[in-house]
């Protein structure tokens, strides 16, 4: 009979693969989700360390123009696998023909073609669109806000990042051998499956709401996918909960004893992104609380799961701070736990963390 514990060193056990090369990790993993945030670093960064030899804070952002990979809208925004892009497209449109937003994306594809790679500021400043309120509540140039719909409409890609800020440029037709829609949402949820597995049903039924507000030209297709997935998947029921993996999978074939090492991770690593998962595993809520008042955080503004084994045993604030990494953790049980092999272990990980981002030592905040 599968068992919480099996399950959760199923999830560990094939999301933490022994490191790689950067090209091989990001093929593994379909899909890195990205964040802006950098605290200490970005979260694709902090996810891909785990998994990429000698990984440094940055290094996709480096080497993506060289990457098989594309920035794009998937159940998040982040960095997905080329290959799988075509079958997030054709994006239903969102301006009808005709209309002043249509015009003006028309020139700016002309404009982007012409120029070969268009920086958002370059496109404000030529065409003067004047500014709106933006999808945050904010106020930004309305060029802006026709590059992104341009993107999410697959007439343009990025290119590249400078300072962090897209780079555009026209991207090529997909070919002509898309497959049919049934195909598109099967193989997108099948995506999906193989990035987060295993799922307790609640969080397939998120995740498939997800790519049908990524995709929404398929929001039938991926509907009837999900209840097919239901019955083709591998799976099981729980204390009383379905949970659902590949086919091609069994829990028990990845439930060996956990190496003893100490893991800081992201707060969107495919680990802990799900967060009804991680109760289910961990029995302890764990929230991103960047966005929560800082009078009304418990873990921090961005805390990273800290993970023990198989267990994830508290959290971490980091932060550098003149040249050094600053770690200030907190634990679950109010105190860490008292075994000198996770001292030693965290002693190695923080030593990691900051090689990692280039500096040379780390101390601990308290």
């Amino acid at each position: 009979m599968t068992r919480i514990a099996e399950l959760r060193r199923y999830a560990l056990a094939r999301s933490l693969f022994a490191p790689t090369t950067l090209r091989r990790a990001v093929e593994r993993l379909g899909f890195v989700q990205a964040d802006p945030i950098r605290a200490p670093a970005r979260a694709q960064d902090l996810i891909l360390r785990h998994r990429v030899h000698d990984y440094r804070a940055a290094d996709l952002e480096r080497h993506y123009p060289r990457l098989p990979v594309e920035e794009e809208y998937f159940v998040n925004y982040g960095f997905l696998v080329r290959r799988h892009q075509p079958l997030l497209h054709p994006r239903t449109a969102r301006h009808r023909k005709g209309s002043v937003a249509q015009r003006r994306m028309a020139e700016l594809l002309d404009f982007a073609a012409r120029r070969g790679e268009v920086h958002p500021r370059a496109a404000a400043e030529h065409f003067a669109h004047g500014r709106a309120k933006n999808y945050w509540g904010g106020d930004s140039h309305v060029t802006t806000q026709l590059l992104d719909h341009m993107h999410f409409q697959g007439l343009l890609r990025v290119a590249r990042r400078d300072n962090g800020i897209r780079i555009y440029a026209a991207r090529a037709p997909d070919g002509a051998d898309r497959p049919a829609p049934q195909e598109q949402a099967r193989q997108l949820l099948q995506l999906v499956v193989q990035l987060y597995a295993p799922l307790p049903a609640s969080s397939l039924t998120q995740l498939t709401a997800m790519l049908r507000r990524s995709a929404p030209q398929l929001d039938r297709a991926l509907a009837a996918a999900a209840a097919q997935a239901r019955v083709s998947l591998g799976q099981a029921v729980v204390d009383g909960v379905p949970w659902y993996w590949p086919a091609d999978e069994q829990p028990r074939d990845f439930a060996a004893a956990p190496a003893p090492v100490v893991r800081l991770l992201a707060p969107f690593d495919p680990v802990v992104w799900d967060r009804r998962r991680f109760e289910q595993f961990w029995d302890w809520a764990y929230r991103f609380e960047a966005y929560t008042p800082a009078a009304r955080r418990q873990l921090g503004y961005y805390a990273l799961p800290l993970l023990w084994r198989d267990r994830v045993v508290g959290w971490g604030n980091l932060a550098v701070d003149d040249g050094a990494l600053v770690a200030d953790l907190g634990y679950v049980a109010g105190s860490a736990p008292a075994d000198r092999l996770f001292r030693r272990e965290l002693d190695g990980e923080l030593h990691r963390l900051a090689h990692f981002l280039r500096v040379d030592r780390y101390q601990l905040a308290r």
